[in-house]
């Protein structure tokens, strides 16, 4: 499927992820947990390990045989600095997916998340011909929503009561990047 390392900038590479990934991925994500808190789910501590990452990678890993996820790691050399996933894809008439990211704290401002997201846009429609790309962000998160826009990405509402993020169900807004513009 889609199996290349992409280059996004010097000495960055977005690549597919592998089950090796737990322990940097981890770390990354333990580095970014109270920066990421206001715009993530409550996560157990077990999340932060490599353990938990190790399961994590397993479940989406598993999901990527089935065709319905691509889970990809943003990386500077073995250091993890993000993560990208499609996921929810849905072929047929639709053929659309979902994008979830992140950018580790140590990496934001720097233009490498939007990089990455028109990158995983282009191989979502070369690669694996889907037509529509979703996004969502809680309402506050002005950096990714800037970030989705920077990547060819357009408003197309609001979603009351979205998803249960640090606590509470928030509202969010959509995003959608028609891929065959």
């Amino acid at each position: 499927m889609i199996s290349d390392p992409r280059t996004i900038a010097d000495g960055i590479t977005l690549r597919p992820a592998t089950p090796d990934d737990a322990r940097p991925l981890a770390e990354a994500l333990a580095r970014s947990r109270e920066y990421m808190r206001p715009w993530e789910p409550d996560r157990p501590g077990s999340f932060f390990t490599p353990e938990g990452q190790a399961d994590r990678l397993a479940a989406r890993l598993a999901e990527l045989a089935a065709g319905r996820a691509v889970p990809w790691v943003l990386a500077e050399g073995e250091i993890v600095i993000g993560g990208f996933t499609l996921s929810n894809i849905v072929l047929g008439p639709f053929r659309s997916a979902n994008l979830g990211y992140w950018i580790d704290v140590t990496r934001t401002g720097r233009g490498l998340a939007t990089a990455a997201v028109t990158e995983v846009c282009r191989a979502a429609r070369d690669d694996l011909g889907l037509h529509r790309v979703e996004a969502g962000t809680v309402l506050d998160n002005a950096a990714s929503q800037r970030v989705l826009v920077k990547a060819g990405f357009e408003e197309i509402g609001i979603a009351p009561d979205y998803l249960h993020i640090n606590g509470e169900w928030r509202d969010h807004k959509l995003f959608q990047r028609i891929l065959h513009r």
